[in-house]
This record gives C-alpha cells, sequence and structure tokens, in this order.
C-alpha cells in the first residue's frame, strides 16, 4: 500500500524538487535540523500535489490507459489517493508554519498553485500561471525560513519562474496526444510538440542567463567576474539546452526533455550552493 501510494506521488518530480529546496537551503545557510524540516514541508506539500493530480485524473488516466498510474491500473483506490492528498495538504499547513509566516505563506502559495492547475487551469491557455508562479516561490520559501528571514533577491524568483515553464512544457509533451483526446488544451497543447519543446529549452538557457547575471551583482550595481564555478555551470546549462533543442527537433517528445531540464535545475542550484552566491536581495544592497 505505501509502495503504491509513493508510486502514486509522481516521486521523480516530488523528490526533484525537495533536492532543490534543500540545496538552495544550502546556498542559504540553514542550519541542519532547519534544512531538514524545509526537506519536510516541501516532500509532503509535493506528495499532495502528486496525489491530487492522480485522484483528479483518475477517470481521464483510465481512459487513456496510462499503466504507469498506478489507481489507473486499479492497483490503488481512488478515495485512498483522495485522504492521501488531502491529509497531506491539511499537514502541510502546520509543518510550513513552523518555519516562520513568510516561509509559509510562500509555500502555501506554491501548494495552492499545484492543486489549481490539477483542479482546470491544465486544460486552459493558462496553465503554464501556476508553474511560473508556484517555482517562482520557491525560492522565498527557502531564505524567509532563514533565521531572521531573508528577503529573496528579485532574480532567484525570475529563475525559479522560467524553470516553472520549462518543467512544465517538458513534462506535458509526453503526454499531449493523450491529453487532446481526454479534453485537456493546457498551453504546451495550443503551441504544438515542437513549439512548446524548444519554448522550454529557452526558457531554461534564460534562466541559466539570469542564474549567471545574478551570482556577478549586476542587478544591484556591484558587477564582478562570475565565480569559476558559475561559469563552468553556465557552460553545463548551455550544452544542456543545446541538446534539448536538438531532441526536439529531431525525435518524439519523451521523458528525457523533463529529466535533462530537472538536471539542469539541480545543477544551477549547486552552482548557486558551492558558489556561495547571496540569494537575500537585502544582503545585496
Amino acid at each position: 500500500m505505501v509502495r503504491r501510494l509513493f508510486a502514486s506521488s509522481h516521486p521523480g518530480p516530488t523528490v526533484a524538487v525537495t533536492v532543490l529546496a534543500v540545496v538552495l537551503g544550502s546556498a542559504v545557510g540553514l542550519p541542519p535540523l532547519r534544512t531538514a524540516l524545509l526537506a519536510v514541508v516541501v516532500f509532503v506539500g509535493q506528495l499532495s500535489i502528486g496525489w491530487s493530480n492522480d485522484w483528479l485524473d483518475a477517470r481521464r488516466d483510465r481512459r487513456s490507459g496510462r499503466q504507469d498510474k498506478p489507481v489507473a491500473r486499479g492497483d490503488l483506490s481512488v478515495s485512498a489517493v483522495r485522504a492521501a492528498a488531502l491529509l497531506a495538504g491539511a499537514a502541510s499547513i502546520p509543518l510550513s508554519a513552523s518555519l516562520g509566516w513568510a516561509s509559509a505563506a510562500s509555500h502555501l502559495l506554491f501548494l495552492v498553485c499545484g492543486w489549481a492547475y490539477n483542479l482546470g487551469l491544465k486544460s486552459t491557455a493558462w496553465s503554464v500561471v501556476p508553474f511560473i508562479v508556484g517555482f517562482g516561490a520557491l525560492p522565498a520559501v527557502v531564505t524567509f525560513a532563514a533565521v531572521p528571514p531573508i528577503v529573496p533577491a528579485a532574480w532567484t524568483l525570475a529563475v525559479g519562474g522560467l524553470f516553472g515553464v520549462a518543467i512544465h512544457f517538458t513534462n506535458a509533451l509526453p503526454d499531449l496526444e493523450d491529453d487532446l483526446r481526454t479534453g485537456v488544451r493546457g498551453l504546451p497543447h495550443r503551441l504544438g510538440a515542437r513549439t512548446a519543446g524548444r519554448t522550454a529549452f529557452i526558457a531554461l538557457g534564460v534562466s541559466g542567463l539570469v542564474a549567471v547575471l545574478g551570482q556577478s551583482g549586476i542587478f544591484v550595481g556591484r558587477p564582478i567576474a562570475p565565480p569559476i564555478v558559475g561559469a563552468l555551470g553556465a557552460v553545463g546549462v548551455l550544452a544542456l539546452v543545446v541538446w534539448g533543442l536538438v531532441l526536439v527537433g529531431t525525435r518524439a517528445p519523451d521523458r528525457l526533455l523533463f529529466r535533462l531540464i530537472i538536471g539542469a535545475a539541480l545543477l544551477v542550484t549547486v552552482v548557486l550552493a558551492v558558489a556561495g552566491t547571496n540569494l537575500g536581495a537585502a544582503q545585496n544592497g
């Protein structure tokens, strides 16, 4: 039962987002116990979003024959995944509050965005908005969790929002045809596979550029040469962007595109942490 529930939580994205938060916490300098609490908060929130997706999409997934989803296969009841989603969502409120009201508000915004997408925004031209806002809020969840809280630099929010665009588009691409058959017409579906794929990797490239410029201090009027680790990270992201654009133009969309985006997100986040980049607006001047 536990294994099936975890499989229904969209474990890949759930774990990836949690790891992103933990590495960002390291960049901010959160102590180990605070970082562990942050990990629990983000993980439980992501479980709630993943389970709500499988609960609300159960009928559509069964119609499409989604063998990668336990509910669609009949291995897990809709009532079980619904209860898990609601319990995890409810638990997220007091857990988030333990990080302070500003971090809690940012995390609940992220949570609301995920639920809003699952509840219907996924079928509209506005489907990308919850990803821009939700992932844009993730750096704030982390910096506000510091003691005392740190106001996030605006460029970190921009990097998060751009990653949100890339994550949404590449996650949707493999399921475009199934989604269209069941009435889902989000922004990637309206753009088409090629355009959506290219947009995702362009957004990824811009996010990497913004991260490098943010590291350099150019946004606060104190430009310095970016750390060597930042430059190497930028080269790595550029390589993933080129690889992704080639794949988009030469083969049918699959889960590899999403993995490239997540890999790039982790790379940029690790670079920020290793380089000791200042993610706070107040400290930047």
